[in-house]
């Protein structure tokens, strides 16, 4: 049998932390593992880390060895962890078994707020927004190319992806439209009879809707739809490795998987739009006859006034904007998970918040500017 010397191995405990040091390989493996266990002789503390960071190189086998040992001294010694910093090593482990935990923080030396708060802006920039920005940039350019390209689409799926997102949709965006210009005119209704105005209720319908709440409703109703439902399918194709396949036969999966699903947003979503517009409406009018003795053909001539061309136009290219943004989203924390099962859940929350989050600012944004 070789030394620890001849194999350039070491390993030393301190404190409840055997360090393993050099070269761990199924050359060495045996010697380590005669050398681990002179050094577990006779402890009795209750836990102990198996620290793997000194650690120049370590193979698969080795890897299983670590692992039975794991196992063995958990009997002897209530509490036994392999740790690690290094992510190679890391990911190593990950293959043998569940993944390993990291060297106590109280062995981490500690940094100030101003420096996590740094860390944090600079990951959030170099990752999340600039890797927004990358796929975002990939879809715009593919979904453009492919709109004048026939022979690169796949046959159906255009249409499949419409009826998902956008007819299978109309039912729960009506009816909400409808509910909210029933409230809007209705909580509006005491405050303009207390005046006299009875009649404004149809401007300040027609133009709520039009500009501003049916293109918010539709954006909100189809993020929390069928935005989840991209982050979700494109999630679960990375984890069961679809997307790889689809690399190897050389096939891009953001012209395969997104481009279908852009196209249909952005025919669709104008149409969803202009039913939650008419929809809110009638419930306005709904009030208007029952609160205000505003007769339909009084109100429908009053809206012939109060409607701008403006505003319509508006509202159609809200919904292109935000159908753009649910896509993007969608398909950007799909192509983020990790952990399978577990990550699809958490990516597809995380699409839904961020995508309406991004609709509202974006909303915001276009109303400054087109209002100003």
């Amino acid at each position: 049998m070789k030394s620890s010397e001849e194999i350039k191995f070491e390993a030393k405990l301190d404190a409840g932390v055997l360090e393993l040091k050099g070269r761990l390989t199924v050359r060495e493996i045996s010697a380590a593992l005669e050398l681990i266990g002179k050094k577990l002789a006779g402890y009795k503390d209750k836990s102990i880390n198996i620290d793997l960071d000194g650690l120049d190189y370590i193979d698969s086998t080795a890897v299983v060895a670590l692992r039975d040992l794991e196992d063995k001294y958990r009997d002897v010694t209530p509490v036994v962890r392999i740790v690690a910093s290094d992510e190679k090593i890391r990911k190593q482990f990950e293959v043998f078994g569940p993944e390993l935990d990291k060297p106590p923080a109280a062995d981490i030396e500690k940094t100030s707020f101003f420096e996590r708060l740094g860390a944090s802006v600079f990951d959030l920039f170099n990752e999340h927004i600039a890797g927004y920005l990358q796929l975002a940039a990939d879809i715009t350019y593919w979904s453009f190319t492919d709109t004048f390209r026939q022979g690169n689409r796949r046959k159906g799926e255009y249409v499949n992806q419409a009826v998902l997102i956008g007819v299978n949709a109309v039912l729960i965006v009506g009816a909400m439209s409808f509910i909210i210009g029933l409230v809007l005119a209705l909580q509006s209704a005491a405050q303009l009879r207390s005046f006299g105005a009875n009649i404004y209720i149809v401007d300040l319908t027609v133009i709520a809707m039009m500009s501003e709440m049916g293109p918010l409703i539709t954006a909100i109703m189809v993020a929390g739809r069928s935005g989840s439902s991209i982050a979700a399918e494109i999630a679960t194709m990375k984890v069961t490795s679809e997307t790889d396949a689809l690399r190897t036969m050389g096939l891009n999966p953001v012209r395969f998987v997104i481009v279908p699903k852009m196209h249909a947003a952005l025919t669709t979503l104008p149409f969803l739009t202009i039913i939650a517009d008419i929809m809110g409406i009638a419930g306005g009018m709904i009030i208007g006859a029952t609160a205000l003795g505003i007769s339909p053909q009084v109100f429908i001539h009053r809206m012939e006034e109060a409607v701008v061309m403006k505003d319509i136009v508006f509202g159609i290219i809200k919904s292109l904007v935000f159908a753009y943004i649910i896509v993007t989203t969608g398909s950007y924390f799909g192509f983020r998970v990790q952990r399978g099962a577990e990550g699809v859940g958490k990516v597809t929350t995380m699409a839904v918040v961020v995508a309406i989050s991004l609709v509202i600012v974006a909303d915001s944004v276009m109303g400054l500017i087109f209002y100003n």
